[in-house]
């Protein structure tokens, strides 16, 4: 029979091993939670690099849900024309951007540049497109804004005579001529008249609305017009004097600018407009008639007619051309040498490529 000690010690050797053998599974546990813990916080890890990766390779992260554009014009679509309208008209544009977390676009028709180009450096638009001559003006001026495409550069001026009034651009020596300041028809008159040797001459400043009922009072000698309502005004029977498609060099171009401002929050919003803007192009181009029927709308006239005074073929298919370039540089130089431009800047420093 076992003593009292025997039992007594038996059982205090059982209480080793037992505590022993908990310490052990207590270690294994602990190392395994530690296995378990590392394992997540390198999942996590992973997970904040792809957060990261995203979120530095999604530029909507910081991107204003809004976006505001401005164009020249005003018509009951509230479009432009060109691709730029017949993607917002679709909806290609709308869609290219809400990859980026852009949901609305806000579009606003404006009367002329020089407008448009306050509101751009008001911060009431994040971008625009508008004449070249009021861009140019505008950031020689000061305004912090980037040249991200040219999406035309055969804008066509008009000048027009009043009825029983001047018949040749020389006739306009001495006389009143009602224009746009700051506008590509401003340069296209100042040039014109220059190389034409006419002097003595008054401009005034006036909107189209504006100067063609001065026009038709005869109060004053001739004004300056584009496009369509260019040439319902000839068809009515005033005199057309003189046109940009005669003197290329005096041509108009589109230019498409961005706030400083914007480019902070969505540094690669150049890239993405003009991507999408090509995809526009492309769709517009399979379907032509569909186009031209749309910009008969937004300009209240025919399709045949809007044909004749917007081909498809003057919309340019990259965001710089070299023809495009050469155009802005001779506006620049002209702006600059007539003091319409403050200072003289290179247009590479503008533009982003």
């Amino acid at each position: 029979m076992q003593t009292y000690r025997e039992i007594q010690g038996k059982q205090k050797k059982g209480i080793r091993l037992a505590l022993l053998a908990s310490v052990v599974m207590v270690m294994l546990v602990l190392q395994a939670c530690g296995n378990n813990t590392a394992s997540t916080k390198g999942a996590s890890s992973a997970g904040g690099n792809n957060t990261a990766e995203a979120a530095g390779s999604e530029p909507a992260s910081k991107v204003p849900a809004v976006l505001n554009f401005g164009y020249i014009g005003s018509n009951k679509l509230n479009v432009p024309g060109g691709a730029e309208g017949w993607g917002f008209y679709k909806g290609i544009i709308q869609e290219e951007l809400k990859k980026y977390g852009i949901t609305e676009v806000k579009l606003t028709g404006f009367p002329n540049g020089p407008d448009q180009t306050e509101s751009l450096i008001s911060g009431r638009l994040d971008f625009g497109s508008l004449g070249d001559t009021p861009a140019i003006i505008a950031y020689a001026s000061g305004a912090k804004t980037r040249l991200i495409s040219q999406s035309s550069a055969h804008t066509v001026g008009y000048l027009i005579g009043k009825k029983d009034g001047p018949k040749t651009v020389k006739d306009l020596q001495g006389k009143t001529i009602a224009i746009q300041k700051g506008s590509f028809m401003h340069r296209y008159v100042v040039g014109l008249l220059k190389q034409e040797g006419v002097t003595g001459y008054k401009l005034v400043h006036m909107l189209i609305p504006d100067a063609t009922a001065a026009l038709a009072r005869g109060d004053v000698d001739a004004t300056t017009n584009v496009g369509i309502p260019a040439l319902k005004l000839i068809d009515q029977g005033y005199t057309h004097l003189d046109d940009a498609s005669s003197h290329p060099d005096l041509l108009g171009s589109s230019a498409t600018v961005v706030s400083e401002d914007y480019l902070a929050k969505f540094p690669d919003f150049p890239k993405v407009w003009n991507e999408a803007r090509e995809k526009a192009l492309a769709d517009l181009k399979q379907h032509e008639d569909e186009y031209y029927q749309f910009l008969a709308e937004i300009n209240d006239t025919t399709p045949e007619l809007a044909k004749q005074v917007n081909p498809i073929s003057d919309i340019k298919d990259t965001a710089f051309t070299e023809e495009g370039t050469k155009l802005l540089e001779g506006t620049k130089n002209f702006l600059v040498e007539e003091k319409l431009a403050k200072k003289d800047f290179n247009i590479s420093d503008w533009q982003l490529q």
